[in-house]
């Protein structure tokens, strides 16, 4: 089964009603390929339609400014950025101490809740260990009760997918995923985004859709649920009261 991520995020988005009008988000943008731009321009789009005030500029100039803040990577400089962030603006919960669950992790759970998925007991593995997509992943999982592992560049071994009930991708290499690797029946969670041939494209090949249980494409699958779950975040810090 395909997951409409469109669909998904469009729900959450209508949920959210007024209840964000008058908030301003800040977005702190290094150096932009065409999967980062068209989130940012994603990002945008919602806000508008919520009544959100984008923001752009450095950390210092947004924080007294905003009500969330998103430091996008990659940019320069990134952990003295994340580190400078305070817990109660921190909508992507990269920081350090975050209040809120990072829009990935919330973005699968969503899509198991959805399907009557259960992790519980489960052989997961998480290809990719990154703050964005692999990290949180693994965490969201070895919550939930699955037997986590995480493979990269330097540690496992891809031929850990072939007994994996639940697979979650985020290397950022297009294709690196074929359905001769996948276990039949798998759950696929495809959050690789990354740029090929001046489009966005996943980790898994569009073809290992035929072999899993639940499959999320690329685009349209995880991406749109995590930027509506930023928002959901935005809304959770802007309730707080600040000291």
């Amino acid at each position: 089964m395909l997951v409409d991520g469109k669909k998904i995020a469009e729900e959450i988005i209508v949920g959210l009603g007024a209840s964000l009008r008058g908030t301003r988000l800040g977005i702190v943008v290094g150096s932009q390929d065409s999967a980062t731009g068209s989130f940012v321009k994603m990002k945008s789009r919602i806000a508008e339609r919520l009544g959100v005030e984008v923001i752009f500029g450095t950390l210092e100039e947004l924080l007294p400014a905003c009500d969330g803040i998103i430091v996008q990577l990659p940019i320069p400089n990134a952990d003295a950025l994340l580190a400078s962030l305070p817990p109660g603006k921190d909508v992507d919960a990269l920081g350090p101490a975050p209040l809120v669950r990072p829009p990935v992790a919330e973005a699968i759970s969503e899509i198991f809740v959805r399907n009557n998925i259960s992790a519980a007991g489960k052989v997961a593995v998480v290809v990719g260990a990154g703050r964005l997509v692999g990290a949180p992943a693994a965490e969201l999982l070895r919550d939930l009760g699955a037997m986590v592992s995480v493979i990269t560049q330097t540690r496992g071994s891809l031929d850990a997918l072939k007994t994996a009930d639940i697979v979650v991708l985020g290397a950022g290499e297009p294709g690196l995923v074929k359905p001769g690797m996948l276990k039949e029946g798998v759950v696929l969670i495809d959050a690789g985004t990354s740029e090929q041939g001046g489009k966005l494209a996943g980790d898994a090949d569009p073809s290992c859709a035929g072999a899993c249980s639940v499959f999320t494409p690329v685009p349209g699958g995880v991406g749109p649920i995590a930027v509506a779950m930023i928002f959901k975040n935005l809304s959770k810090l802007a309730k707080i009261p600040k000291k």
